[in-house]
């Protein structure tokens, strides 16, 4: 089953919650203590589905990047506080929210891109071969390692739970199934355009274009592991985005199944209530004429429609 570009969502969960990104909008829905489920919900950037920029391969996956780092640090923020995680209530300025989304990034390549190569380069004795194995083992270890090792957290459980209710919510929207919790919990909590899957094929880029790159001085090595980070995911963007496309076809499941695989690690069964918060994200993120055809299918969970806006 392929998806239609004008129905594609996507998504991310939050704590207990599920943030939904549609075609126009975007929305994030979380439980507050009190078991309700609260919804805040926007309209997308006009950049983001507008421009001409948008619908340009490669350019359009660095937009989209950076505008779900942007969405996601502030559905995150805003789902700590309904959920009671941070006292204080009110939200970041849009200063400390970039300095906080470049402080993770910073980490981020610091850790998986700069550490590996550093340690690759030691290795490797000029060798280009040596090179890019072990700098491919080590990205790739540091990546599985980390991401199951968070996943031993109760909370960071909880967390990748609301992230397999995101995915059989969407499953089941794209395939016109009735948005009920029956219907959902029949769908698997892996989807081949997952954002885990994203960052599996940036590492398999990243390594091929290293690897072609070869051995070259410490400065240059670091250099082209920061400046290529663009490119390499504009690429996997564009991979990825056409596995979604071309789902059920031999080379998308392919393309598809590495990173259907480590979602075994990110994500887990959802429970009813975290499906409920999942399909009130989902209807308020898509537009009014997408959102009745929802609704037409089929009976929605009261608890998903009796939502409070904030």
């Amino acid at each position: 089953m392929s998806a239609d570009p004008q129905k594609t969502v996507g998504g991310q969960a939050v704590i207990e919650g599920v943030m939904m990104r549609a075609p126009a909008g975007w929305a994030v829905a979380a439980r507050n203590p009190e078991g309700k489920i609260v919804v805040r919900s926007d309209e997308l950037p006009r950049l983001s589905s507008r421009s001409v920029a948008a619908r340009i391969p490669l350019v359009r996956g660095v937009m989209v990047l950076g505008e779900s780092l942007s969405l996601g640090m502030r559905a995150l923020t805003w789902s700590a506080n309904v959920a009671g995680v941070e006292e204080d209530e009110e939200e970041l300025s849009s200063w400390a929210m970039f300095f906080s989304v470049l402080a993770s990034l910073t980490l981020a390549i610091g850790l998986f891109m700069i550490v590996p190569t550093l340690v690759a380069k030691w290795a490797a004795q000029g060798s280009d071969l040596i090179l890019a194995i072990v700098e491919t083992v080590i990205r790739l270890v540091l990546f599985v390692g980390y991401i199951w090792e968070i996943g031993r957290w109760e909370e960071i459980d909880r967390v990748f739970r609301y992230h397999g209710a995101e995915h059989k919510t969407i499953h089941a929207y794209e395939a016109g199934d009735p948005l009920t919790v029956e219907a959902i919990q029949k769908y698997s909590p892996a989807h081949p355009r997952c954002g885990t899957s994203f960052l599996l094929l940036v590492i398999i880029i990243s390594s091929i274009a290293f690897g072609i790159l070869g051995d070259l001085d410490w400065l240059w090595l670091i250099l082209s592991r920061i400046f290529l980070i663009p490119v390499i995911a504009g690429v996997s963007y564009e991979l990825l985005r056409w596995s979604g496309l071309a789902e059920g076809t031999r080379y998308a499941d392919w393309l598809a199944a590495p990173g259907l695989w480590l979602q075994k690690l990110t994500t887990g069964e959802p429970d009813d209530d975290q499906v409920e918060v999942a399909i009130a994200s989902l209807l308020n993120a898509v537009d009014e004429e997408a959102r009745d055809e929802a609704l037409a299918r089929g009976p929605v969970p009261e608890a998903a429609l009796d939502v409070e806006f904030d």
